[in-house]
């Protein structure tokens, strides 16, 4: 049987976050030595941290919550694309794959170079894929940069067409070692009942 491979960021202090949103970080609050029995952990993050879903409320305030999502949306078959080395990604970088019936797309665009660190630019998602990929049946996107709009963007033109065509968004997958193809895919949410978004741990395995 083939192994799953990870593809989600370690969560780990020092990781890169959006500027200005809330750092990683662990710590022990109990120890074994001052409990007697166990060691017990703290974290502190943002709901958008390393590699993550995104939940409409996130740009949307009657969208839905990250509790409310179809969790068969995160499990299943994904189709993995390699579109490097460009500034955005519209139809016409797509028109030459057949994505009939594909439920789950992951475009790997290798423009965050150095995970260590938060991009300068990314590649983008142009609006009007929202509608050609939901009309192929796409219900799930995936990318490996930290959002589907330009960094910069105050409008998230993308993120509100893909919400319009019923396409839900992960992003921050580290997908530079994973070959184009077919996998499964787990990226199970935590069961947060009023978030905006929640951390994955995202796994492919090669179908």
């Amino acid at each position: 049987m083939m192994k799953w491979i990870d593809i989600s960021q370690p969560l780990q202090e020092g990781m890169p976050v959006w500027p200005g949103d809330t750092p990683f970080s662990y710590d022990l609050t109990w120890t074994k030595e001052e409990s007697g029995s166990v060691n017990v952990g703290q974290i502190n993050l943002s709901t958008h941290t390393g590699t993550h879903v995104d939940a409409p409320f996130h740009f949307d305030e009657e969208g839905a919550k990250i509790l409310d999502l179809d969790l068969s949306l995160y499990v299943g078959e994904v189709l993995v694309l390699h579109l490097p080395e460009r500034t955005s990604i519209g139809v016409q970088e797509l028109l030459t794959y057949d994505l009939t019936g594909v439920e789950r797309l992951f475009i790997r665009t290798d423009a965050w170079k150095d995970y260590s660190s938060f991009p300068e630019s990314i590649t983008y998602m142009e609006p009007e894929i929202a509608p050609y990929l939901a009309d192929k049946g796409v219900r799930l996107l995936g990318l490996d940069v930290p959002s589907v709009d330009p960094l910069d963007s105050k409008e998230l033109r993308a993120h509100h067409a893909l919400h319009a065509a019923g396409i839900h968004i992960l992003e921050g997958a580290v997908l530079d070692q994973i070959d184009a193809g077919k996998y499964e895919l787990i990226a199970l949410p935590l069961p947060l009942k009023e978030a905006d978004g929640s951390p994955v741990r995202a796994v492919l395995r090669p179908l």
